[in-house]
């Protein structure tokens, strides 16, 4: 503990940790919140390696379309372990407490893979939007080139402005109370236990916020309009559906993602809707990833397909290891 002295000149002890309540109020769920918390993580981690090696692998996956998904792949392992194996440690032990500095890094993390999410969907929409609204422009258009820089620029701005974000961040004082109610360290946690003036960090927040959600999800929604609008003009109903079978993946993944998250920071964080708040942010931050490889595999003719020819190989292989 360190003594600090507040803007009205009295001493208060500066916390050097927090303690995450997480699911601490549900202590007879705790062995069965381990074991599924458990089993996501391993399925999560496997589907999308799995994914990411696919991609890889085969040559007919390394197309634009393909080269998003294995970058969404390879972030969604990233991202579920930022948060899953210290909530898996927390139900293990009983040990809910996080160091300030461990805090702000963790949170560091998450914002910079969920920002990176973000306009990742952007430019998967985009991918989708040329391959169906402009299908003769589409191999011009969206070329390796410009598939490479939407990706690397996706990673780029995601964690440039989380870099700038937890700058900011970092700048607030903790004085008391140190009890963050979810199961992950939360901006919006962190700026109600600072006993630091906020108004000058709050409009800076709202920009940020503007850059890392709300301008890659109005891409994404302008996309899917043009999208919408041009498969309700295909006069044949089997064209319609070819046309959508294309895209239905992707537009699922961003409805569960940006859904899940718009009722996460809608919600009043106060009363019954406390315990709902936690439900919806176990959907996107965990439920989300797990969703991802599934939905793909199973709506996906090309991973569908590579994964066949893997298992066929794989068999192959152990019936004749020689």
């Amino acid at each position: 503990m360190q003594l600090m002295e507040s803007e009205k000149g009295e001493n208060q002890t500066a916390i050097i940790e927090f303690i995450l309540l997480g699911f601490g109020d549900l202590p007879e769920l705790q062995t069965l919140l381990f074991l599924g918390f458990l089993m996501i993580y391993i399925a999560t981690m496997a589907g999308n390696i799995l994914i990411f090696a696919l991609v890889v692998t085969h040559q007919h996956l390394h197309t634009p379309m393909y080269c998003f998904l294995g970058n969404l792949s390879c972030l969604e392992t990233w991202y579920t372990s930022t948060l899953l194996p210290r909530v898996l440690a927390s139900l293990l032990t009983g040990d809910r407490t996080i160091s300030v500095p461990s805090c702000i890094t963790q949170f560091h993390f998450f914002g910079s893979l969920v920002t990176t999410e973000c306009y990742l969907l952007a430019a998967m929409s985009y991918d989708r939007y040329l391959a169906i609204c402009k299908p003769l422009h589409y191999g011009t258009c969206m070329n390796s080139r410009l598939c490479i820089q939407l990706a690397a620029g996706s990673w780029i701005s995601g964690f440039l402005i989380s870099t700038i974000f937890t700058c900011v961040m970092s700048q607030l004082t903790f004085c008391g109370p140190n009890e963050i109610d979810h199961f992950f360290c939360d901006f919006i946690s962190l700026l109600q236990l600072s006993c630091s003036d906020t108004s000058q960090i709050t409009p800076v927040i709202y920009i940020f916020s503007f850059l890392d959600a709300v301008s890659p999800f109005l891409l994404t929604l302008t996309s899917y309009i043009c999208i919408i609008a041009t498969i309700l003009r295909i006069p044949s109903t089997s064209g319609r559906q070819k046309a959508f079978s294309t895209c239905s993946s992707h537009l699922i993944v961003v409805a569960i993602f940006y859904g899940t998250i718009m009722i996460v920071y809608m919600l009043p964080k106060s009363g019954t809707f406390r315990a709902l708040n936690k439900v919806f942010s176990v959907c996107y931050t965990v439920l989300t990833p797990l969703a991802n490889p599934l939905i793909y595999s199973l709506r996906n003719r090309g991973v569908k397909e590579a994964l066949r020819n893997a298992v066929r190989k794989a068999v192959t292989l152990t019936k004749n290891p020689n």
